[in-house]
């Protein structure tokens, strides 16, 4: 009998200590994936503080690239407002019949197959993801480390970095983006958020800097 109620409890325990760690791992796991606020991406430093591992994740690609992160983090914005799964608008025939979307572009940086596979390539890597953020953020930087060295822009420069984005190196060297009034208005956009963000991170810098390592 002492047997029996021995064995129980510790098959009890062992349950116990089961349920705990998976409801400690559902737990990391939400705050891994939570979506940002609804009002966060007005506000870079409110970003980084509900995602304080993005911060660092983005110091150690501008360590490794150059540049700052405030313009990564407006192109950012404007290709997917920080959702790790954008898409494309689907495409529909008679506006009813689905046809496609117009680009296999997908997640935070909005990043065609073709490009991402010349980003792995180039880092020699093929475990980066292009929904995950610290991936897409260093992928941005990486290709405007491209920008700058065949375009000559700046990595300061949000308006001329994202027009090379969008268009491509090449199509920049070309100016395609001036026949594109539309674009250029975007462009303009961005680089006016890349200059809010700035003034912003340089608010919150300290607090940043000092804030204690997060699991998200």
């Amino acid at each position: 009998m002492f047997l029996i109620k021995t064995k129980e409890k510790k098959s009890t325990v062992s349950v116990r200590l089961l349920l705990g760690a998976l409801v400690v791992m559902a737990s990391l796991s939400a705050c891994a994936t939570r979506p940002l606020s609804a009002n966060a991406t007005q506000n870079v430093c409110d970003v980084f503080r509900e995602k304080p591992n993005w911060y660092r994740k983005a110091k150690l690609s501008v360590e490794r690239w150059g540049g700052n992160i405030q313009v990564p983090m407006a192109i950012i914005y404007q290709e997917s407002s920080f959702k790790k799964n954008a898409r494309p608008p689907m495409n529909y025939f008679l506006g009813v019949i689905p046809t496609g979307r117009a680009s296999n572009a997908y997640g935070y940086a909005q990043a065609l197959k073709g490009t991402w596979g010349e980003y792995e390539r180039d880092i020699g890597k093929t475990s980066v993801s292009r929904d995950n953020f610290a991936d897409a953020f260093d992928f941005i930087l990486w290709y405007m480390d491209k920008s700058q060295k065949r375009n000559g822009v700046s990595k300061w420069n949000a308006n001329a970095q994202y027009l090379n984005y969008h268009e491509g190196q090449g199509g920049y060297s070309r100016g395609s983006h001036n026949a594109k009034p539309w674009l250029l208005n975007v462009a303009t956009k961005v680089e006016a958020r890349s200059k809010r963000y700035a003034s912003q991170l340089n608010q919150c810098k300290a607090e940043l800097d000092s804030a204690k390592r997060g699991w998200f």
